[in-house]
């Protein structure tokens, strides 16, 4: 007959500390912050062939909840939960998928629950996307977009670091209200200010002339200043019911420059030129008879520059308004959510200095 050991005093404490000690984990983890992350694709979500491809690799091919699993310390950082918007590369955005994500972004924040959103994204048109956001996002609360330069395959692979700190800072209470921003390679940056700058190297988000919004060092986020620019709840554009967006192009400005792309876009019935011209955002003797055809059909033209950086200033000898310091690519974006409030060029013009 099998003999049974007496319960001792020291199994019944062991048995109430290891109790406790789980109680005490589980109220750990449910106090930390609800962050959801939304994912749209890029290279943080791609794959090559081998640890040396950092080119030529396959975008989006991990999911939302592949890539949560490859950061397991998130869990101590945030209760964290994910879905996916779309799966493409980020020159594959489109104005239906930027609908679709702001719209799902609104909806979570709107949750009393929910502390911040983290959005990954490709690098190629991600300030796009944080700018546009950052126009419609009707919350204070932190939104957050990151990427990588390399894929998740590759030696020097930086998605899962990057994705780590952008979800540290829209867990941080010291990020909200702050716009929304993009986290990478250390730096908190401004979607109104910050501009992709080289094709290839890992730091390539900068803002050169306004400066970051922080850094991370060492897993802490330090912020240091605000935007200046209104933003998200300070906007007038609700997208809530749109469908679809105006349609803006862009056309870039060049020596022996011809008219007839601007006649195309006058024909196909645009609502929108963004002019990318050179230096202060000139525009030649070419081009204007037909910006000026343009604007007589009803169409909003905008300067900018190519330059990347720099303001646009007023010019007699010039048509259109003014972008400001706002890049070709951030000028579409803002232009077309101001079509869907107005028409009118002089208030237009003042969402471009107040934006």
């Amino acid at each position: 007959m099998r003999k049974y050991k007496p319960f001792q005093l020291n199994d019944i404490i062991k048995t109430i500390f290891c109790f406790f000690v789980l109680l005490s984990f589980s109220s750990h983890a449910e106090s930390l912050p609800k962050i959801v992350v939304l994912a749209t694709g890029g290279t943080i979500a791609g794959t090559g062939t081998s640890e040396m491809q950092t080119t030529g690799y396959k975008p989006g091919v991990l999911t939302a909840d592949m890539l949560l699993k490859s950061v397991p310390s998130l869990s101590s950082v945030a209760q964290v939960s994910a879905e996916q918007i779309s799966n493409v590369g980020s020159d594959n955005i489109n104005n239906e998928i930027l609908l679709k994500l702001a719209k799902r972004v609104n909806v979570l924040l709107a949750q009393p629950d929910i502390n911040g959103i983290v959005i990954t994204h490709g690098t190629d048109t991600l300030e796009e996307t944080a700018y546009f956001l950052n126009l419609v996002v009707k919350s204070k609360k932190p939104v957050v977009l990151t990427a990588s330069m390399r894929p998740s395959t590759a030696i020097s692979a930086d998605g899962r670091g990057n994705l780590l700190q952008a979800v540290i800072v829209a867990a941080s209470h010291e990020a909200s209200g702050r716009g929304v921003m993009i986290v990478m390679n250390d730096r908190i940056s401004s979607a109104r200010y910050v501009t992709k700058t080289n094709a290839n190297t890992l730091d390539t988000f900068k803002d050169y002339e306004h400066g970051y919004l922080g850094h991370v060092v060492d897993q802490v986020p330090h912020f240091e200043m605000r935007a200046g620019k209104l933003n998200t709840t300070d906007t007038p554009f609700d997208i809530t019911n749109l469908k679809m967006l105006p349609d803006v192009v862009i056309n870039y400005g060049y020596q022996n420059e011809v008219p007839y792309m601007y006649d195309a876009a006058i024909e196909h019935g645009v609502k929108g030129i963004v002019v990318a011209g050179t230096g202060g955002g000139s525009e030649s003797l070419a081009i204007i008879p037909s910006l000026k055809k343009a604007i007589e059909k009803g169409i909003v033209v905008v300067r900018s520059s190519r330059t990347g950086s720099g303001y646009v200033a007023g010019d007699p000898a010039y048509v259109g308004l003014l972008s400001n310091d706002l890049n070709p690519q951030k000028s579409r974006i803002l232009l077309m959510l101001a079509l869907t409030v107005t028409n009118d060029p002089p208030q237009i013009q003042e969402m471009f200095n107040k934006y």
